[in-house]
């Protein structure tokens, strides 16, 4: 009995003495990070970017679902700076923030440009607020290609096709389209702008009757989306974060720190994104695009 005592005893001051040197380390680092004594507290607000063109919505809906599943987060803002871009991912990022007001307050706030897609993605918050140099709205669908027939016909190349179904070509560039192909990418632009104007009117209260004055692929200044209903107020960053403190109901505010790291990367594959497009031009888009 007593050499079990003395064996545990043993083993506490023996790992004292093997780890006494990573103790005192960290120990200076806590004094040094933290010299009034206080220890890192929980973050009860997060802040989500939404910054670029909207390629992809993987990375963003993961942020979504992290601040959704932490039961610290007791408000989220959203901020956002995009032109827009593909259809699918921009209303999957709308409908998780629809899902995340749900379960906690959320705000958008238009840093610089929240247009189209950009638009889409913020019309489920609880709010949205756009700095007074903001461009707003945008709303609407676009679908392009180059006919490049005249080209391939000067350089000696010649296309070849089997297919079946007869729409199966619509949106090609290497030749004019038909009327039926035209008809046919018309159809799906008119339902998916549409689908749009139905989600916008839902979401902000509008009439989807008067879609053409605050819809109709208008581009709007933040004072201009507020006098039509696309947006709540005009402010500034701090406005906006005074707002979700507000709404969330917390006297202590304390912000996620966002990773160093994380927030390089992400700025790296921005630029390449905004680089590739810049670089192909524009007019050059494969799918309808928000």
């Amino acid at each position: 009995m007593f050499s079990f005592i003395f064996r545990a005893i043993k083993s506490v001051f023996d790992f004292i003495q093997n780890y006494f040197k990573t103790v005192v380390f960290l120990t200076i680092l806590l004094i040094m990070f933290y010299p009034s004594g206080e220890m890192p507290q929980r973050a009860n607000l997060a802040t989500v970017e939404l910054s670029g063109p909207i390629v992809d919505s993987k990375d963003i809906l993961e942020k979504i679902q992290k601040v959704k599943e932490d039961e610290y987060i007791k408000g989220v803002l959203f901020v956002v700076n995009s032109p827009g871009g593909a259809v699918a991912p921009s209303v999957e990022i709308a409908y998780a923030i629809k899902e995340l007001k749900e379960i906690k307050p959320v705000v958008a706030y238009a840093s610089g440009i929240m247009a189209s897609g950009g638009y889409y993605a913020s019309i489920w918050s609880d709010k949205i607020i756009a700095n007074p140099g903001g461009m707003i709205g945008s709303i609407g669908v676009i679908f392009q290609s180059f006919n490049i027939e005249e080209l391939i016909t000067k350089i000696g190349i010649q296309t070849q096709t089997q297919k079946i179904g007869k729409y199966k070509e619509s949106g090609t560039p290497f030749r004019e389209w038909n009327d039926y192909e035209k008809d046919e990418i018309n159809k799906v632009i008119s339902q998916t702008y549409d689908m749009f104007v139905s989600d916008v009117s839902l979401a902000r209260g509008l009439d989807p009757k008067n879609h053409e004055s605050f819809a109709d692929a208008h581009i709007f200044t933040s004072m201009g989306a507020k006098e039509v209903g696309l947006i709540d107020e005009v402010g500034t960053l701090s406005m906006a974060q005074g707002e979700i403190i507000k709404l969330s109901g917390v006297s202590d505010p304390i912000w996620t720190k966002e990773d160093k790291f994380e927030k390089f990367m992400e700025k790296l594959m921005q630029s390449t994104i905004q680089s590739v497009v810049k670089y192909f031009g524009s007019n050059l888009k494969s799918i309808s695009d928000l």
